[in-house]
């Protein structure tokens, strides 16, 4: 199969600016490029490449062609339950977690896999083709985690799952929570959470997160922790966090999720956290719209944003990605699996809005978060690697945000998994 005129990443845009010597990329027409896929990989990518005898060919007209789309972050076994069995009234993260408890004591397994079966095809026909999910592990049953198990050998095909084990109410704060923690490691989950400030007390925090990180290195597994996701200066489970993955060598297996309360933090504490944030090599992921939306809640005026550093962290060369966090929950009432969402809302709360930054914030979704999931090495547009691709109805990634350009084909190992067709709107004067 050879796919002609593709722009590669922006590629056309970066060839118009400079001379055909200068990059390789200028050596094509225009700056697009050709990819030949062959048992599912990428076997050559270049400029003007001949057909071979009876190979399908697919002219993609210089549309802006992206790695797959990744959800970095997100509670795939809460989907679509807004307002079961009431409605989030406050807002806010704690009464979110109250009401799912509540929904949490009707939940079974068929539940769970219809709900997410509907989640995973929404983020499929947007692009997704990697998920994290958190699924939570407070529940004696572990029901959802059995559930999310299963879905993730069942969609493989065409989505590849990441299960992190979620105490939603704490691995100290709730009965036989360590337990829960092993026996849904053992069942397959592929990291171990934390929700430190959501423990008791600090002593709490810290004993959790000591706990979740040895057993993710005993275990060799991945670490994702819900990190000081509340207003508090004084919520510092980061600096524990960074500490552990530098202490145990876990280094990038480990992430940092949300830390909103890194926005409260006084810069001279950021500055002196910012080494030992590089010395560890952990990875943040933000998520703009649920936090912009749940965070600020105690505030009157002033009112705080509500997301991480971002441009800070970036800018020391820490790797950052987007989560989507909730779609249609308790946490959060709107959601359609949308990265385009995230990256958009994620710009403007971040304050990111140059001509660059706009540009390359596809990276959030995809290359970063591939970093984030520890995918790179067989993630990206590249010789050799899986032939796995989206293809969207603009010219560049500018323009594909600006006007919220639709997916026209995601292509996973080289088979077309998802299409849409652009619909035209045109004013009548």
């Amino acid at each position: 199969m050879l796919f002609k005129n593709a722009n590669i990443e922006n590629g056309a845009v970066r060839a118009s600016e400079c001379s055909t010597q200068e990059t390789a990329d200028c050596k094509a027409e225009e700056g697009l490029l050709d990819m030949r896929v062959k048992n599912g990989k990428f076997a050559e990518i270049g400029a003007n490449l001949t057909p071979e005898d009876e190979e399908e060919i697919i002219d993609l007209r210089g549309k802006l062609v992206l790695p797959p789309f990744i959800e970095s972050h997100v509670h795939l076994d809460t989907c679509l339950t807004a307002g079961e069995p009431k409605w989030n009234m406050s807002g806010t993260l704690f009464e979110g977690i109250e009401t799912w408890a509540l929904r949490k004591e009707n939940l079974t397994k068929k539940d769970v896999k219809d709900r997410v079966n509907r989640a995973v095809r929404l983020q499929a026909a947007n692009g997704i083709q990697f998920v994290r999910t958190h699924v939570d592990i407070t529940d004696p049953k572990l029901t959802a985690m059995e559930a999310i198990l299963e879905l993730r050998d069942e969609l493989k095909d065409f989505v590849e799952i990441q299960i992190v084990a979620f105490p939603q109410e704490g691995i100290l704060s709730y009965p036989n929570g360590k337990q829960l923690m092993v026996d849904a490691v053992n069942m397959g989950a592929d990291a171990v959470g934390a929700i430190p400030h959501f423990e008791f007390t600090r002593e709490y925090s810290v004993e959790s997160l000591n706990f979740a990180m040895n057993l993710a290195a005993e275990k060799g597994k991945l670490v994702d922790v819900h990190c000081d996701e509340i207003d508090d200066e004084a919520s510092r489970g980061l600096e524990t966090v960074a500490a552990r993955a530098l202490e145990l060598e876990l280094f990038d297996r480990v992430t940092a999720s949300h830390t909103t309360a890194m926005h409260s933090y006084n810069n001279a504490y950021v500055m002196r956290l910012m080494r030992l944030l590089k010395m560890s090599r952990i990875n943040f992921v933000a998520n703009p719209l649920v936090n912009t939306h749940l965070q600020g809640r105690a505030d009157t005026y002033p009112k705080r944003r509500g997301v991480t550093r971002v441009r800070e962290l970036t800018a020391e060369g820490i790797n950052v990605s987007f989560g989507h966090d909730d779609i249609f929950d308790p946490w959060y009432p709107l959601g359609c699996g949308s990265m385009r969402d995230v990256v958009f809302m994620g710009l403007h709360v971040c304050q990111m809005m140059g001509y660059e930054d706009i540009m390359n914030a596809y990276r959030f979704v995809t290359v970063n978060a591939a970093r984030t999931l520890h995918i790179s090495d067989r993630y990206g547009i590249e010789m050799g690697k899986p032939a796995s691709f989206v293809v969207m109805d603009a010219q560049n990634y500018y323009d594909a945000l600006n006007y919220n350009s639709p997916v026209l084909a995601s292509y996973r190992n080289g088979k077309k998994i998802a299409e849409s067709t652009p619909g035209a709107k045109t004013a009548l004067f």
